[in-house]
């Protein structure tokens, strides 16, 4: 039955092994990028810079991750709650509500050294992945308009 607008309401949810086989669930045999971003709030300031930055402030900063793999039988790369477990359990718990300047690696805490920083730890944290799932590209939003990025590409070419 469709409504004036031609939506039509769903009577009847399709059924495995009756509509769908399990075998038609993978469409194809490509790697795909599936992205998922999450935002934190941290405190930090720079060294060695005269601008304003030098003095403790505060951001909330935006990760954009760009994953890929392969999809496994159900069609799928990889759960994005898999991906928000890592970030929870890998890299936010450095990040979220911390001055991080304290909690990272010796470094100057800019937004090009952090990136680098939470690329590394993904890169990690997605070692074993059964659908060979590797960072494609980590963006860094300190601000709505200012961000850096690191590619796959750049981060093995060094």
């Amino acid at each position: 039955m469709k409504d004036l607008y031609g939506f039509r309401i769903v009577e009847e949810l399709q059924k495995i092994n009756k509509d769908i086989q399990k075998d038609q669930l993978k469409f194809h045999h490509k790697r795909v990028l599936v992205s998922k971003s999450f935002t934190f709030d941290a405190a930090h300031h720079l060294h060695a810079y005269e601008g304003k930055c030098k003095n403790l402030h505060g951001h909330t900063y935006e990760v954009i991750f760009g994953i890929s793999g392969y999809t496994d039988e159900r069609g799928i790369v990889v759960d994005f709650a898999n991906i928000k477990q890592l970030w929870k359990e890998e890299i936010e718990i450095y990040l979220d509500h911390k001055y991080i300047n304290e909690t990272l690696p010796p470094m100057n805490t800019t937004a090009e050294n952090i990136v680098v920083w939470v690329y590394e730890k993904m890169k990690e944290a997605l070692v074993d992945s059964p659908q060979q799932l590797r960072v494609e590209y980590v963006k860094l939003y300190e601000t709505p308009t200012s961000f850096a990025e690191v590619r796959r590409e750049w981060m093995e070419d060094e």
